[in-house]
Parts: C-alpha cells; sequence; structure tokens
C-alpha cells in the first residue's frame, strides 16, 4: 500500500516536530568526513529511494523505472562519472514488492559496475504506519585499467599495461517505516567484505567496507498549493566514517520543485524538478564544491529521469 493511498493521518504533536528538528541539529554538529566511500554518491536521492534502500519495492502502489546520471567535478581529468538504472514495485495483490537495480560508477582508470535484484515485504503497524524490509543480492565488478596509468616507477609488474578486474558478491539489507507524510529508513551495502583480487600480488588492502544509511523526511502540508519537504540522509562506512546530507525542497501543485541540499565537507547543491500529468518526472542538480578541488572543478551536474506506470493494487 502506498503513502498516497493511505487515509489521513492526524497532525504530528508538537513535541514529535521538536523532536525531529532537534535531531536534525543533532546530528548537524557532529564531526563528519567523507573520506573512504566505495558507493557512489547520489544528490537526489530523495527523488529515488530505491538506489540506497531496497525496502523501497513495493510501497508505491505501481511499478516506476528511475535513472540517474552524476557527473561529478566537471573540468577534472577523468572525473567520477555515475550512471544508475531502476525498475521496481509491488505485487498485485500480495503485500510485497521487488526490483532491480544496475549501475556503472567510474573515476579515471578506476570503475565498478554492479546489478542487483531486490525483494520487500510489506506489513502494518498501527494505523496508516507501515513497515517494508527488504534484502537484496548481486553481482560486482571492480575493474582498474593499467593502460591508462603512467607508473612513477617503470619497473613496477602490477600495472603494466594491463586490464585488472574482479567480480565479487554483493548483499544488501534496508528497512522503511513510513506514513502519509513521513518516512525513515535504514539500510546497508556490501554486507559481504570480499577482498578484490586484482593483482598476482595481494596485499590484503582491498577489501570491500559495508556502508549504511540513516534516511529521514517529512513531508509538511503548507496550503493546497505548497508542500515543504526536508530530509537527511546520514552515510558512513565501518566503523566511524561518516558524512550527512541535509536538504529541503519547496514543492508547487505537486508539479515543480525547487531545493537546496547541503552534504558536508563537500557541497552544497541546488535542486529543481519538474513532474508531467504526474507520470514523468525530470529532476537536475548542481554541486557547489566547498572543499579546496572548487578551485579545479566547475561544479557537479546531476540528472534524473523517472516513469510511473498504471496502478495495480489498490
Amino acid at each position: 500500500m502506498a503513502p498516497n493511498q493511505l487515509p489521513d493521518m492526524l497532525p504530528l504533536s508538537d513535541k514529535m516536530k521538536r523532536i525531529f528538528i532537534i535531531l536534525s541539529l543533532v546530528m548537524l554538529l557532529l564531526p563528519f568526513t567523507s573520506e573512504g566511500q566505495q558507493s557512489p554518491i547520489y544528490t537526489q536521492y530523495m527523488f529515488n529511494k530505491f538506489v540506497y534502500n531496497h525496502a523501497v519495492a513495493g510501497v508505491d502502489p505501481f511499478f516506476q523505472i528511475r535513472s540517474n546520471h552524476r557527473f561529478q567535478w566537471v573540468g577534472l581529468t577523468d572525473p567520477p562519472m555515475t550512471n544508475s538504472l531502476s525498475y521496481f514495485g509491488p505485487h498485485a495483490t500480495l503485500p510485497m514488492g521487488y526490483g532491480g537495480f544496475i549501475y556503472y560508477d567510474m573515476t579515471g582508470p578506476t570503475s565498478k559496475a554492479g546489478i542487483t535484484g531486490a525483494y520487500a515485504y510489506n506489513i502494518g503497524i498501527k494505523d496508516d504506519l507501515r513497515l517494508s524490509m527488504g534484502v537484496s543480492i548481486g553481482l560486482m565488478q571492480y575493474k582498474v585499467d593499467g593502460t591508462q596509468i603512467t607508473l612513477k616507477d617503470p619497473s613496477d609488474d602490477a600495472l603494466q599495461n594491463a586490464v585488472y578486474s574482479s567480480f565479487v558478491p554483493d548483499a544488501n539489507f534496508g528497512l522503511y517505516l513510513y506514513s502519509k507524510n513521513y518516512w525513515v529508513g535504514f539500510s546497508t551495502t556490501q554486507l559481504i567484505n570480499t577482498k578484490l583480487k586484482l593483482f598476482e600480488q595481494r596485499t590484503g588492502l582491498s577489501k570491500l567496507k559495508t556502508h549504511f544509511y540513516l534516511t529521514g523526511g517529512y513531508m509538511f502540508e503548507i496550503n493546497d498549493d505548497f508542500k515543504i519537504e526536508p530530509s537527511v540522509i546520514l552515510k558512513g562506512t565501518a566503523p566511524v566514517l561518516i558524512q550527512f546530507d541535509f536538504n529541503t525542497r519547496v514543492i508547487y501543485k505537486d508539479m515543480i520543485w525547487l531545493g537546496l541540499s547541503y552534504r558536508t565537507q563537500d557541497a552544497l547543491s541546488l535542486l529543481i524538478g519538474y513532474t508531467y500529468d504526474n507520470r514523468i518526472h525530470i529532476g537536475y542538480s548542481y554541486d557547489f564544491t566547498t572543499t579546496d578541488l572548487r578551485k579545479y572543478n566547475s561544479g557537479t551536474h546531476e540528472i534524473m529521469i523517472g516513469y510511473r506506470f498504471n496502478d495495480i493494487k489498490k
């Protein structure tokens, strides 16, 4: 059952609203860092929560397809580039959902590609509050193209004009608690901490790390025309590396939205989007780099395109 199919919920009490605001402020004061991330970053994650949390499959009463295309730090040589495509939706009669996700993430001579299948089961908690639990399994390929690397030591045989790749399994888990006006999610990726076997001489340092994501948001209905949706995402790698995004967008007649986003120790972002006939979704974001890298690039562009199919359940 989808949030927009649930009966109107009672407004949150002033106490609950204060708790939500306090939690957001506390998270802003934490010491965050973005180093050590092995997974792609998405500025517009709130428009495609499935990329971080596969428990979202089956939450809405329709199937949908979403693509994200991110061009990071434009102007640098061989900057990061990420492309992904997801397709997910509910079972027609049972409280469950399923979907799939493919992606390709490239930074210079290194790249990561993967394909994942997901399953989620949805249960009612109380009134209009529901919980979706999701798992997914997949296969990832890490690749290093030695032909694009100029070594300081020409006698080093590790990357001499060769392409090295490693295929590893992947498993993910997610929880998604939601109602008509708010949502909270927790998910993990790369649960299988496999060592990447790229070279004959292995140091044991090239090991996948588990990533976790804690997300949340609330939709404030100002009047018949305007809504405001603040949302947060806490991203980290075990055991301590953490990064935080705080986002707010203003929505006009469920058709046009404008937003701002701040990612700790990384970027400030502008977001704009448009929905046509409640079917076609288009979003664009531009990241202004806030680190010293801003001297060497002209920012980051990200495009989201989505399509909603007909409802298949009530």
